[in-house]
């Protein structure tokens, strides 16, 4: 069984596995429009993911992090000699969209693993909530999770995140 984790604002617990933010913004691996759910094979990497599309470190409060659990045979595994040679592209490339799309509208599997751009030795597992076997997938029960301050500086008086450019 393979453990990944979601962490979301505490106000979105709720909806977290609806795919709605991912459906409404687009993401690396989704288009504006396709209902996809984020998760990491770690806890850390699930906050690197946070911390690196963060505008504010105000937004820091009132996490939770959600543990999810699928059975390997729910996943197909995207490998890297099949990835756009663009796939890591800052902003996001289209080509990876379209990938995660075909792959959601094929209804190839429950659980997509793609390398993490921010740690490409380490995966995220996107989760299509409207495949049948979606439903295979266990959800637990949603903790608070605090960022360690450290991950933080005071910089002319207001706080931002340590992130080195």
């Amino acid at each position: 069984m393979i453990l990944a984790w979601r962490i979301v604002s505490a106000a979105y617990q709720e909806s977290a596995f609806t795919g709605d933010g991912a459906k409404t913004y687009g993401g690396r691996w989704n288009s504006k429009g396709v209902p996809v759910i984020y998760t990491a094979e770690s806890l850390a990497l699930a906050s690197i993911e946070i911390l690196v599309n963060l505008s504010s470190a105000k937004l820091l409060d009132n996490y939770v992090k959600i543990p999810v659990h699928f059975e390997e045979n729910l996943v197909q595994a995207l490998p890297f000699k099949d990835l756009p040679s663009d796939w890591n592209n800052r902003p996001v490339s289209q080509s990876t969209q379209i990938l995660g799309d075909k792959w959601f509208k094929e209804q190839r599997s429950a659980v997509l693993r793609v390398p993490s751009v921010v740690v490409p030795e380490e995966y995220v597992y996107l989760l299509n909530p409207v495949h049948p076997d979606f439903t295979k997938i266990e959800i637990g029960t949603p903790v608070a999770y605090h960022f360690d301050t450290r991950l933080i500086k005071k910089d002319d008086q207001r706080r931002v995140l340590v992130r080195p450019r």
